[in-house]
């Protein structure tokens, strides 16, 4: 064995192998998350005049913990004891991920476009980076740039390139979402690590749907029920399996990997994607001066997510 031989199977460097390879896998789970999210927020516009907000919602969990359970049912009841003693824990990451978020996603949905929502929540990456240097960590110099460059984007994107914002209600409801998103991203850090993340995934979904229940009962009192067709029940199809069941269990896995804000960084990919999706399923058109701002947010993205 040569010299260089025995240095490249060193422990350290053994170890730097390892943490390369989560961090890539990190990387890889946070952009399935976007990509897949993005497709919600074109979902969720198709469905603003046919399915109340909290309906959608609310179906969208069911659909989701029908999905989850063959997998993940086992490795909860396993863990129940564990679920119990954590279960204020969970509780808080089921609010504000589960019951709340998606249900402003959903409200946004009904006065704003889909290429805004995904824009604004844009946003949440530049607060869990904030979070993050705010309780001790170091963002670097590299991924600081990388955030500047993405936020100018972002920025240009939603004011159309002047300085007047003009926010729709929508729009509002988008900035409580991202803000409800960015609390429970950052919460995820102090999941217990004996807690498996199917077991974790599923059982935010129930309580989630379960703080649903009584508000679904008030919007069906109040304002009736939806009709069930293809144009209603595919979006909730993809909303509840794959923006629910896959996008989450790839989110949370990217957390665990690579740390809220990095995953953050990934994030800001998702007003590119929205606008790609936008145009041939909603008609929302996009312009020279959005693919600008968009290649302003993906050169933010490859920076912000090295080391």
């Amino acid at each position: 064995m040569t010299v260089l031989d025995r240095v490249r199977s060193t422990p350290r460097a053994t170890a730097a192998k390892k943490v390369g390879g989560a961090s890539g896998l990190g990387l890889v789970f946070a952009a399935v998350a976007t990509v897949v999210w993005s497709g919600s927020f074109v979902a969720s516009r198709a469905l603003h005049d046919s399915v109340p907000p909290i309906q959608a919602a609310f179906w969208r969990w069911l659909i989701a913990i029908a999905a989850a359970a063959p997998f993940a049912v086992r490795e909860a009841w396993r863990q129940r004891a564990l679920i119990r003693s954590h279960l204020g824990f969970l509780t808080l990451a089921s609010l504000l991920g589960i019951t709340v978020y998606n249900t402003l996603v959903n409200q946004a949905g009904t006065s704003t476009s889909a290429g805004n929502m995904g824009m604004i929540m844009a946003a949440s990456p530049v607060l869990m980076a904030v979070h993050e240097r705010l309780t001790g960590g170091r963002l670097g110099a590299r991924r600081t740039v990388g955030l500047l460059v993405a936020v100018a984007g972002v920025l240009l994107l939603v004011s159309k390139g002047s300085l007047d914002l003009a926010l729709a209600p929508g729009d509002l409801w988008m900035v409580a979402a991202a803000l409800s998103f960015t609390s429970y991203s950052v919460l995820l850090k102090r999941r217990p690590a004996e807690l498996g993340a199917l077991a974790f995934l599923f059982t935010t979904f129930v309580l989630g749907a379960l703080m649903l229940a009584p508000v679904y009962g008030v919007s069906l009192a109040v304002q009736g029920g939806f009709a069930a067709t293809p144009g209603t029940v595919g979006p909730l199809l993809y909303v509840g399996v794959l923006s629910s069941a896959v996008a989450f269990f790839a989110w949370n896995k990217a957390i665990a990997l690579i740390g809220a804000a990095r995953a953050g960084v990934v994030y800001y990919l998702q007003p590119v994607c929205v606008a790609l999706l936008s145009y041939p399923l909603l008609g929302e058109a996009t312009g020279p001066a959005q693919l600008v701002c968009m290649a302003l947010i993906l050169g933010g993205v490859v920076l912000g997510s090295r080391r």
